[in-house]
């Protein structure tokens, strides 16, 4: 009887749930495991040694790796190899709250010690046994930790001298500095720093920059701890290293400016800058976007994602947010250009190929937020050299990336003209053809949702509401408008991943709904640029927590900010399922070729259900592709890692992890092993359990 009922019930989602949380029933988990067994292939492929080298395996950005001895025939066979905690929560205490371990590691070559070198939240580096998991050196960065934006480190770079001596750990190295940092890694810090560790010894490389240290700004740009900071991996291309910046750039008018930094290899020494915001030196029709005194009201469009190179060509690419502050304009009349862009520059010099913008004048803190992925695109049987960039607004651009044209067709749309006084926004906003846009971005009341008819009705009445004239619809005064996606996106660091030989790009989307409004900021007349008077009032995350509204007085300008996802009492996104979700798109003809929702909402809602709901949540991180034929991603809060059949979408398996693995996984063989990796850190803007733990997975013997 108890098993028909169940039968009855589990036919609606929403009727299991309600009847769930009515009478607590309790369901044993392995009789609900959506993880799907299925029989071992005939062999287990013996893998020859594969690494990881770069943040995302190389600097295409493709998150792919030939590792081929974990498939979906025996990807249930997955179990913990190791775990590793890096001591962070023990070390930072209550202040773990305001990190996020966001890290990828990588795995440095033997010629470097074959360690696992993987980031803490404050920059400091552990280098790792890659097959056990132990501890072989600690380097303390000694991270100025002031300020209230949270500590990030998504990864370290690594870079070896093209004279360096291959059998370097025979050397002596007390005799030799230059040998001694022969190969070295780099970590750019919360307090804007750029430090070089040689690889073997675990301490600062003497002969780089001050003693090992380089200083990434100057006392004229007046920089505040938690203001300015980093938390991607330094890009190390034809022996430059290039690195960006994570400014807060929704407090106030006048921020730091998004300056992009490169610096010789070796020494330490400065190579080039390049400033996004308009300056003296910029091109004509970048002036001409922006107001005269561009830095002096407005800064940021600064480059906090990861960046991409083209060696061969000589380009590094530089995706750009937006100008401050992210919802109003006014004091930055124009398309703003240089920011919400790809920048391709001179990897030599500093100098401007080509430029694109995404989004012209940004009120929606729509960033450039992911790593731009490179490829190739057959056109009439030739080969394009090509870009494709994932976004927050949840469009596909792809671009020729010699000369940043389009290969797939960008219309300009006319967009919404209602705004506050005082604002301009742009006529149009650029819209991609033939690459589907990633989530459905017009939403009304028929697309409320609800576990029960009371939770649904209330949501039902918050969207109707809503303000809303489509998307790019500029934020209203004292009316909450319809923010679809929101600033989390669409797409967000984790971005995308490439198995080029199948033209198939996979990557995970949220879909939840944000609101937001501008009031009167009744401070504006006697405050003007005077930060003081409300620093310490705004929260440095661009993203409300869970369950809470977000109010930012921006500085120097007549309007406060409230920002707010659209939650229901029972604390659950309010329109349909799935909330968060993985899709894989061709590249070569946009069509969708599957998507699967992502996470399960079964730790969201007021009781922790007993089993998984898979509706999708909000997710951050980004997964990788393997030849194997799967792909791996975090990203979720349940605490789940995951595998899919790359090829079908179909979830093959899920591994409880410590905390929400907020990172994107890497992978690599050894030894005749494959090993899958991720932090395991928690969403901290979630309110969510934190952790500090690195978790290997490999086939069990």
């Amino acid at each position: 009887m108890m098993l028909n009922r169940l039968a009855l019930l589990s036919s609606s989602p929403r009727r299991l749930t309600y009847a769930l949380l009515l009478t607590g029933l309790v369901i044993n988990l392995s009789a609900c495991d959506d993880s799907k067994p299925v029989l071992d292939s005939p062999a287990t492929v013996i893998p020859e040694n594969t690494g990881w080298s770069h943040y995302r395996n190389d600097l295409s950005g493709s998150g792919f790796s030939p590792a081929q001895q974990i498939t979906p025939a025996n990807v249930h066979r997955l179990k913990p190899a190791w775990v590793f905690n890096t001591g962070a929560v023990q070390k930072l205490g209550d202040a773990i709250a305001n990190t996020a371990f966001e890290a990828t590691p990588i795995l440095l070559p033997a010629q470097a010690g074959g360690h696992l070198a993987v980031c803490t939240p404050y920059n400091d580096i552990i280098a790792l046994d890659p097959k056990t998991g132990e501890q072989r050196w600690y380097f303390d960065a000694n991270t100025n930790r002031q300020g209230s934006r949270p500590g990030k480190c998504r990864g370290v770079s690594y870079w070896q001298s093209t004279d360096s001596n291959t059998d370097n750990n025979n050397t002596d190295k007390n005799t030799d500095n230059h040998k001694v940092c022969s190969q070295r890694i780099f970590t750019a810090t919360h307090d804007r720093r750029l430090l070089a560790i040689d690889t073997h010894t675990g301490e600062l490389c003497k002969n780089f920059g001050d003693a090992g240290v380089v200083t990434l700004y100057g006392d004229d740009e007046g920089f505040v701890p938690g203001d300015l900071s980093s938390s991607s991996a330094p890009l190390v291309a034809n022996d430059t290293i290039i690195v960006g910046s994570g400014v807060v750039d929704f407090k106030r008018a006048k921020t730091p400016l998004g300056t992009v930094l490169a610096f010789d290899a070796e020494t330490g020494e400065p190579r080039w800058r390049f400033q996004a915001v308009a300056h003296e030196n910029s091109a004509a029709e970048v002036k001409a976007s922006w107001p005269a005194n561009a830095s002096e009201v407005s800064g940021s469009a600064n480059a906090w994602a990861p960046l991409s190179a083209d060696v061969d060509n000589d380009l590094v690419f530089v995706p750009t947010g937006a100008p401050s502050p992210d919802f109003y304009g006014g004091l930055r009349a124009g398309d703003n250009l240089n920011a919400n862009s790809v920048i391709a520059l001179r990897i030599s010099t500093g100098e401007v190929a080509w430029r694109y913008q995404f989004v012209h004048h940004d009120l929606w803190d729509y960033d450039t937020p992911a790593m731009p992925l490179l490829t190739e695109i057959t056109q009439a049987g030739k080969s394009i050299p090509a870009l494709i960039q994932v976004t927050k607004q949840g469009f596909v651009f792809v671009l020729n990336r010699l000369t940043g044209e389009p290969i797939y067709a960008v219309n300009e749309v006319p967009v919404s003209q209602a705004v506050v006084a005082g604002e301009k926004p742009s006529a149009t906003q650029p819209v991609p053809t033939v690459m589907p846009t990633l989530m459905d971005t017009d939403i009304d009341e028929s697309d409320a949702w609800g576990l029960t008819p009371w939770d649904e009705g209330h949501c039902r009445r918050e969207i109707k509401n809503l303000y809303s004239d489509g998307l790019f619809t500029p934020l209203q005064l004292d009316q909450f408008t319809a923010l679809m996606p929101g600033s989390l996106g669409g797409a967000n660091w984790g971005g995308a991943v490439l198995w080029k030989d199948k033209n198939l790009m996979v990557l995970n989307v949220n879909t939840a709904m944000f609101a937001a409004r501008l009031v009167a900021n009744a401070e504006y007349a006697g405050e003007q640029n005077d930060v003081s008077a409300v620093q310490g009032k705004a929260k440095t995350e661009h993203v409300p927590k869970s369950g809470q509204t977000m109010r930012i007085n921006m500085s120097g300008t007549p309007y406060t900010i409230e920002n707010k996802a659209l939650m229901s009492p029972l604390g659950i996104p309010c329109i349909k399922p799935p909330w968060g979700k993985l899709m894989a798109i061709d590249t070569q003809t946009g069509d969708v070729r599957w998507e699967s929702p992502l996470g399960s909402v079964h730790e969201m809602g007021p009781v922790t259900l007993p089993f998984h709901v898979n509706w999708g949540t909000p997710n951050l991180g980004g997964a990788i592709i393997t030849e194997g034929g799967l792909v791996f991603v975090g990203a979720t809060m349940d605490r789940q890692f995951r595998a899919f059949d790359a090829l079908t979408g179909e979830q093959l398996w899920t591994h409880d992890l410590p905390a929400d693995g907020v990172a994107s996984p890497m992978t690599y063989s050894i030894d005749g092993k494959q090993y899958v990796v991720i932090s395991a850190g928690g969403h901290h803007m979630y309110n969510r359990p934190m952790s500090d733990s690195l978790v290997a997975f490999a086939l069990e013997e």
